[in-house]
């Protein structure tokens, strides 16, 4: 029974991770100036553009990998929060037809929440390092 939420673990945490590496890759890649403009443009301070895109690409990765999972996903679901509030509320669950609304930041919000509590051994980096036992998910199947 515990093998697979694991695996439910696993497939949240790299999705997660997938999702949240692309996020920062194209902050970057797009000109991280950029999103300085924009987050000074809805009255937030242009540097927190720059710890958002750190955490998601470099909180991806690790999340991806396996390492520091219960700390990224809280990280994770604060951007989440932030992002809902700041941004996406007004628009609604589904958006204005314009914009999209925040029903995908409560998804990935979820996912974090759940990955914050319970984190993921499976396949984990941080398991393998921080192992006291390298057979205890196996056993508890």
């Amino acid at each position: 029974m515990v093998i697979k939420h694991e695996i439910g673990a696993l497939i949240l945490r790299v999705v997660l991770g997938i999702t949240f590496f692309i996020h920062g890759f194209v902050k970057f890649q797009g000109g991280i100036e950029n999103q300085v403009a924009w987050f000074s443009s809805i009255g937030l301070p242009g540097f927190l553009a720059y710890v958002v895109a750190i955490i998601e690409l470099v909180g991806g990765i690790a999340l991806i990998i396996g390492f520091a999972t219960k700390i990224v996903s809280i990280l994770i679901g604060i951007i989440m929060i932030g992002a809902t509030v700041t941004v996406k509320l007004p628009l609604g669950f589904l958006g204005n037809g314009q914009m999209a609304g925040y029903e995908l930041d409560v998804v990935l919000l979820a996912m974090a929440v759940y990955l914050a509590i319970n984190g993921s051994k499976l396949w984990s980096l941080g398991h393998l390092i921080f192992q006291k036992d390298s057979n205890d998910v196996m056993k508890a199947a």
